[in-house]
């Protein structure tokens, strides 16, 4: 079948560029619920086992598809407009994900916070964050190729590899060969409120459930103790803080 305008309701380039882009997303959104029904169904050892798998192959069937009708060439598995991007523009590019990534965060937020109130909201972000946190551990995992158990040095370079560690501003210290504490110096959502002469977001929740699922995903041997985190009080020099100690038994 071919598409025409009336296939879609919408004539022209634009209709045709818009149905391309709902079609990205669409795809976007199958892939995810795919994820889901696999570890409610199977397990979440087998839902990870089998997005390992159909990660990789996905890329592969995605790009090579693209690469032969939009006329680019594949380098490394990678489209090569992409590769042939000078460093400084890819920083940038990356920046920009990250950024778009908190910015649709805060729109799921606010459309559920708008429609069913704060409460609602707050526990639909706490029930993401157990979700996706743990998710964003296995895809750095799998980009670090880290151990089954990599420890507290694993967990230091993971967490340089969060979107958060690209739109925020953070540093690690207090190290001992058994812990280390982790701070989060800037964080932009607190700062974006303190502008707006607001009160910190009160996160300790839901900071609660993305540092311990992200380090019990990187390795399950990793402890998370919350040193602070709003509303709980802070020095200005950081919004949150965060304990991690390694158990060996």
């Amino acid at each position: 079948m071919s598409l025409t305008p009336e296939t879609f309701g919408c004539a022209g380039a634009e209709g045709l560029a818009r149905l391309a882009v709902d079609f990205l997303h669409r795809t976007a959104v199958h892939h995810a619920m795919w994820y889901a029904e696999v570890e409610r169904r199977l397990g979440k050892e087998k839902a990870e086992e089998a997005l390992r798998d159909a990660y990789a192959k996905t890329l592969d069937i995605h790009f090579g598809r693209l690469a032969r009708t939009l006329g680019f060439e594949m380098k490394k598995g990678l489209p090569a407009p992409l590769l042939d991007l000078p460093e400084e523009k890819l920083r940038a590019l990356v920046e920009s994900i990250a950024v778009n990534w908190l910015a649709t965060d805060g729109v799921w937020f606010q459309a559920v916070e708008f429609s069913s109130g704060m409460d609602d909201a707050r526990t639909c972000n706490d029930a993401c964050w157990a979700r996706f946190s743990p998710f964003e551990a296995l895809s750095i995992r799998r980009m670090l190729d880290l151990p089954e158990r990599p420890g507290l040095d694993g967990l230091e370079r993971a967490l340089a590899l969060r979107l958060y560690a690209v739109v925020n501003k953070q540093s690690i210290d207090e190290r001992t060969p058994s812990d280390f504490v982790f701070r989060m110096n800037e964080c932009r959502v607190q700062s974006a409120r303190k502008r707006k002469g607001l009160p910190d977001y009160p996160c300790r929740s839901a900071g609660i459930v993305e540092y311990t699922t992200f380090a019990h995903a990187i390795d399950p041997r990793i402890r998370t103790e919350c040193v602070a985190c709003p509303p709980d009080p802070h020095p200005d020099e950081w919004s949150c803080a965060w304990r991690f100690t390694l158990e060996e038994k």
